[in-house]
């Protein structure tokens, strides 16, 4: 027996959960409907056809990923938290993520990260192109990253391996070197040493 109480809540809700767990390829008003318990003209009634379904995801991805606050004593720690924060959230949400992009919405949903980053960068006293620059680089260094990682996880086993790759290349000349890069690389730790280094080395270079 199909139920009768439903939301528009509940809807998106599930259908973001199968977005996460499947992709959005695999939303279908059909599947849907059956893990609601439901009538797909029910789901209709609540969110319209499958379009419109997305459109709603999308819009609660974006706000979703617009809650940023900046966290540190000085604008180069809050823009460096900003980019943190950013990287979670992509990381957190990938089909989603994946979802706003083919409906061609991606600078949209970085949008609200970048007037975050826009105020820290204007109180480290950059203006104009200048400040442009800054946020820019700073939202490529970050989807480049998450990107990077993506990748690695979806084929973590490489031939030749890391580890021989760089053994043959390096051993003879820098061998702490071929250890170091041979190494599991410590996503976390890299992401956070590098932002610190780039928002640092930007803030300087613009002055």
């Amino acid at each position: 027996m199909a139920r009768t109480a439903l939301t528009r809540d509940e809807v998106l809700e599930t259908a973001a959960a199968l977005v996460r767990q499947h992709g959005p390829a695999a939303l279908t008003m059909r599947k849907l409907a059956a893990e609601l318990g439901t009538a797909v003209t029910s789901i209709y009634w609540h969110v319209g056809n499958r379009e419109s379904l997305l459109d709603a995801l999308v819009e609660r991805t974006v706000a979703d990923l617009g809650a940023i606050r900046p966290r540190g004593a000085t604008p180069a720690e809050r823009i460096a938290s900003v980019a943190r924060a950013l990287r979670r959230d992509l990381r957190a949400h990938p089909h989603l993520v994946a979802m706003v992009h083919e409906r061609g919405l991606t600078e949209r949903m970085f949008l609200p990260a970048q007037r975050v980053l826009v105020h820290e960068v204007h109180a480290a006293g950059l203006r104009g192109a200048r400040a442009a620059g800054v946020v820019r680089a700073i939202q490529f260094h970050v989807v480049g990253h998450v990107l990077v990682e993506r990748n690695r996880e979806r084929s973590p086993a490489q031939s030749p391996a890391e580890e021989d790759l760089w053994a043959v290349e390096t051993a003879d000349r820098d061998p702490a070197l071929a250890r170091a890069l041979a190494r599991p690389v410590d996503t976390e730790r890299l992401f956070a040493t590098t932002v610190r280094a780039l928002v640092t080395g930007l803030l300087e270079t613009a002055d």
